[in-house]
């Protein structure tokens, strides 16, 4: 999950034949506060956007739940045209954790080495980020 700059607000591991809407509640709960600038946090992003793949009830519920707005595009009635403004975020992100060689082939057995890798990895893309 990422903000929309693309810098990763969250990660979690899953498996491989896994489907990401199956985690999709585990990852919201990972967001860490974000600050607010009058100085209250707010624990959760306004918006929630998202492909096709994640339109099920149950990831439309998990965002009403947080009491964030749902931006999930509809299958069968929403465009995919329209999709691509905020999608390419995330896709952009993806690319630049896939500069890790690590990180696109798995070469780890163990879980916990492979979530390391990932972590540093998106510690990298924060680092890279500041001015």
């Amino acid at each position: 999950m990422g903000d929309r700059a693309g810098i990763p607000l969250a990660s979690l591991l899953s498996g491989a034949t896994r489907h990401d809407a199956i985690v999709f509640e585990e990852l919201l709960d990972a967001v860490p506060p974000i600050k607010q600038p009058n100085g209250h946090r707010r624990q959760r992003p306004d918006k929630g956007h998202a492909d096709k793949a994640y339109d099920i009830p149950r990831c439309r519920r998990a965002l009403s739940k947080r009491h964030i707005r749902v931006r999930i595009a509809r299958k069968g009635i929403d465009a995919s045209q329209r999709l691509g403004r905020h999608r390419w975020v995330v896709e952009r992100t993806l690319s630049w954790l896939a500069r890790y060689r690590r990180l696109t082939v798995r070469y780890e057995r163990r879980a916990d080495i492979h979530a390391a890798f990932l972590t540093l990895g998106c510690a990298l893309i924060c680092f890279n980020a500041l001015p």
